[in-house]
C-alpha cells in the first residue's frame, strides 16, 4: 500500500517503542552475544511479538503494516544500540520477507508471510556467490527442470541467517549465464533434501548476526516454489536491493549515532589538564563534524524512505543514502575511538564495537564503489 504521509505522533510512538525494546532486551546482552558470536534466536521471537519482524507486511498477513519511514526509525533505534541485531532485522525484513511480499503470488504470501512477520520463522536471502559478488549477473548456482521440480546445484556465500533461517529466497540461474532474464527466484525451506548450510563465518564485526554459506546438492524444489515467472528473479533482486539499500543506510545511521553519542558523553566526562576534553578544540570540532554528517545522513535516508512510500523510483536516492550514511558510520566510529583514546581500544567501552560493526555497512548490499556506479548511471540520465 502506498503511504504518502506518516502520522508524526505514530512515528514518535514507534520510535519510542523501538528505543525501549533495544534498551531493555538488547543492550544488557550485547557483548555476551558478540564475544562468542551467538545469534540470539530467542530475541528474534520477541522482536516478532513487538511487530519488528514484519514491519512492512500488511496486517492481513500478520505484519505491522507500517511504512518505510517508520521502518527506518525502528532500524535506527535498534542499530544505535547494536549493529548486529539491526543488520539481522534489516536482512529479515527488507530482503527475504519483502521479496515474498513484493513478488510472490497470493498462495505463497499466505503460506510464508504470517510465519515470517511474527518471528515464528527467520528468513534468509541468497544472491551472492564466491565468484559473483558485485557481478550478480554471473551466477553459477543452476536450476534444471526435471518434471515438476527444479534440480538445483551450487552455493551461496555471505548469507545472513544461513544456518538458523527457516526459509530462504534464493536466486538461481535457469537460463544462460550473464543473461539478466536467465535468473529465477525460489522459496526453499530448511530441511529440503540437498539444501544445507556451512559453518558460521568468524567475522570482524556484526558478530551476533549469523553469516554462513548455503549449499545445494541436487536439491529438488517444486516449480510452485518459484517466485513470479521464470527468468524474472534478477530483475526482482535489483528492485529489492533499491529498497534494501535504504535499510542499510538506516542501519549505518544508527551505528553512527551510537558511536557519536558515546563519544559526546565521554568527552564531557573525561578530564585532562583540569577540564573536560570537550573543551579542547580538536575534540569539539571532531564532534561538530560528526553531528553534521549524521544530520546529513538522516536527511538522505528520510528522503529515500519518503520516495519509497510514495511509490517513486528509489535507485538513485537509495544508493546516495547508503553511500553517504555508511561512509559516515565508518568515519564517525573511527573518530569515536580516537576521542576515547586508549580506552577506545578496549572492550570496556562501546566505541570499539561500533568501529568494528560500521565497516560492513560500506560492503553489504553493494560496496561504496558499486553505489557510486549506480549513482553515476542514474545522474547520466539527468543530462538533457
Amino acid at each position: 500500500m502506498m503511504k504518502n504521509s506518516v502520522d508524526t505522533e505514530q512515528l514518535l510512538m514507534i520510535q519510542q517503542s523501538a528505543r525501549d525494546f533495544a534498551l531493555a532486551h538488547i543492550k544488557p546482552y550485547i557483548m555476551a552475544w558478540d564475544e562468542p558470536q551467538k545469534f540470539p534466536i530467542e530475541l528474534f521471537k520477541k522482536l516478532g511479538e513487538y511487530g519488528f519482524m514484519g514491519i512492512l507486511v500488511p496486517e492481513e498477513y500478520g505484519g505491522a503494516g507500517l511504512s518505510y519511514q517508520e521502518y527506518i526509525v525502528v532500524l535506527d533505534e535498534i542499530s544505535k544500540v547494536c549493529g548486529s541485531i539491526g543488520l539481522s532485522v534489516a536482512a529479515h525484513n527488507s530482503l527475504c520477507t519483502n521479496h515474498i511480499l513484493s513478488f510472490a503470488n497470493e498462495e505463497q504470501k499466505k503460506k510464508y508471510l504470517p510465519k515470517l512477520a511474527t518471528g515464528e520463522w527467520i528468513g534468509a536471502w541468497g544472491l551472492t556467490e564466491t565468484g559473483s559478488g558485485s557481478d550478480a549477473g554471473g551466477l553459477s548456482t543452476v536450476g534444471v527442470l526435471d518434471g515438476d521440480h527444479y534440480v538445483i546445484n551450487g552455493n551461496k556465500t555471505f548469507i545472513t541467517h544461513a544456518i538458523s533461517g527457516d526459509v530462504a529466497v534464493v536466486m538461481v540461474r535457469t537460463g544462460e549465464k550473464g543473461d539478466k532474464h536467465g535468473v529465477s527466484a525460489f522459496i526453499i525451506e530448511k530441511g529440503t533434501p540437498g539444501f544445507t548450510a556451512g559453518q558460521k563465518m568468524d567475522k570482524l564485526g556484526m558478530r551476533a548476526s549469523e553469516t554462513a554459506s548455503l549449499f545445494f546438492d541436487n536439491c529438488r524444489v517444486h516449480k510452485s516454489q518459484m517466485i513470479g515467472d521464470i527468468g524474472t528473479g534478477f530483475v526482482q533482486a535489483l528492485k529489492l536491493l533499491d529498497g534494501g539499500r535504504i535499510s542499510i543506510a538506516a542501519l549505518s545511521l544508527g551505528i553512527a549515532r551510537g558511536a557519536y553519542e558515546c563519544a559526546l558523553k565521554y568527552a564531557q566526562e573525561r578530564e585532562q589538564f583540569n577540564k573536560p576534553i570537550f573543551e579542547f578544540q580538536d575534540v569539539s570540532f571532531k564532534l561538530a563534524d560528526m553531528a553534521t554528517e549524521i544530520q546529513a545522513s538522516e536527511l538522505l535516508v528520510q528522503h529515500a524512505a519518503q520516495l519509497k512510500d510514495q511509490g517513486e523510483k528509489v535507485t538513485k536516492a537509495g544508493a546516495m543514502a547508503k553511500l553517504y550514511a555508511s561512509e559516515t558510520a565508518v568515519k564517525v566510529s573511527n573518530e569515536s575511538v580516537q576521542i576515547h583514546g586508549g580506552y577506545g581500544f578496549t572492550k570496556d567501552f562501546a566505541a570499539e564495537k561500533y568501529f568494528r560493526d560500521a565497516k560492513l555497512c560500506t560492503i553489504g548490499e553493494g560496496t561504496s564503489a558499486i553505489q557510486k556506479m549506480v549513482i553515476a548511471r542514474e545522474i547520466k540520465k539527468d543530462v538533457v
